[in-house]
């Protein structure tokens, strides 16, 4: 009797083992699928950012204000249609 409830114990202890290795796994795959995928790894981990601070002068900085700005002074069209906008091709 005590030796089944011991190995009892033993197989609940180990599962919960497993259950806990699976839920700290990473959310992410270890090798992408894609190369977007793994541009965006890369993106996102930073280990091949510049390192080289790239920072925008005053005058491009309201230039770039400036293009956002005048977006919104568009209407917003009720809907897209097909042949509305310009083409695509590959």
């Amino acid at each position: 009797m005590y030796t089944r409830v011991l190995a009892g114990l033993a197989v609940a202890m180990t599962s919960g083992t497993l259950i806990a290795a699976d839920a700290a796994r990473p959310l992410e795959p270890e090798w992408p699928d894609s190369q977007v995928e793994l541009w965006l790894q890369l993106q996102r981990g930073g280990e091949v950012a510049s390192r080289r601070v790239q920072a925008a002068t005053p005058s491009e900085r309201e230039l770039s204000m400036r293009r956002l700005l005048d977006s919104y002074s568009h209407p917003i069209p009720e809907y897209f249609g097909e042949d509305d906008g310009g083409s695509f091709e590959r």
